[in-house]
């Protein structure tokens, strides 16, 4: 099959222009996602692990991440950026995850620089490795890619380091992270619209060709910033990955509340997706046969 990778499609949307990628934490909100008009979608570390009940500590495996990646993959038929925090493990595990992503249909992944047990970039109190260590992480990574795709496969590299040793520390070890093979860079918990502007001027300085991802999560770090002001100070996706959950969760909290209280979901109707809008998101029409996409 002479199948575009989804790496090579994602490449090509972000020279176009700043993409968003919303979080999809099953394959029915990836169906959602592309039927909204979205262009990519993205897999969280953090929303996959509060819905299997856990907090975003690095417990889940990474058959779980797997097996969600190509549901969401399956689902949507965008490209997925997943989250693969600190690798689940040292270097062999980071290019094992690297070709179990690439065979679950991922368009790419990013790896972060905290010691495990991770926490929300957007959490006090993280912990690095050292440089030189996640250098030599992501450049297994880069060579997993090479060996599996021919480089189709997007390797992300995540720092911590604003919020640790400094906003001087993470550009630094963005340059060495795109030294070490890198195509992407992530830097996480920044604190302005100036600090994003900032940080990407110097990191494009030395990497003219470097791809940009912004996290547009809530009550955290970085302000509200809109899509379009992203792509104004030099980011090509905006990831939001856990607004779909958190949307999800405070309307299951609150009609769990109402059903208690009346006994009833007749109070809930006018909330709910009907029953046709479900049949319609999952392509579904009773009494004909339902085909599953054929493309991986």
């Amino acid at each position: 099959m002479n199948q575009l990778h989804p790496g090579t499609h994602l490449r090509s949307l972000m020279k176009s222009g700043c993409i968003a990628a919303p979080g999809a934490f099953n394959a029915l909100v990836g169906k959602a996602v592309k039927q909204a008009g979205f262009e990519a979608c993205y897999v969280s570390g953090g929303a996959t692990s509060v819905a299997a009940g856990v907090p975003d500590v690095g417990l889940l495996g990474l058959e779980h991440f797997c097996r969600l990646i190509r549901e969401v993959a399956d689902a949507s038929q965008l490209p997925v950026l997943a989250d693969a925090d600190t690798g689940f493990g040292e270097e062999e595990m980071v290019r094992r995850t690297v070709i179990e992503y690439h065979r679950s249909g991922a368009a790419g992944l990013h790896l972060e620089d905290q010691v495990f047990p991770k926490r929300c970039g957007h959490l006090d109190g993280k912990k690095l490795i050292s440089a030189d260590q996640s250098q030599s992480r992501i450049n297994w990574a880069a060579k997993a890619a090479s060996d599996c795709s021919d480089g189709a496969f997007i390797v992300c590299a995540r720092t911590d380091a604003a919020g640790v040793e400094g906003f001087d520390a993470a550009v630094e070890r963005a340059d060495l992270y795109m030294q070490a093979g890198a195509s992407m860079i992530f830097p996480e918990g920044l604190h302005s619209e100036d600090e994003f502007a900032r940080f990407a001027d110097r990191l494009r300085d030395a990497h003219p060709d470097a791809f940009l991802l912004a996290n547009m999560t809530e009550f955290g770090k970085t302000p509200m910033i809109a899509l379009d002001r992203f792509a104004a100070l030099g980011y090509n996706i905006v990831i939001y990955p856990v607004t779909m959950l958190r949307v999800a969760m405070g309307a299951v909290t609150q009609a769990l509340a109402e059903l208690k209280e009346t006994g009833s979901p007749e109070v809930l109707l006018d909330r709910m997706q009907t029953r046709a809008q479900l049949y319609d998101l999952v392509g579904y029409t009773p009494g004909e046969p339902f085909e599953v996409h054929a493309n991986p």
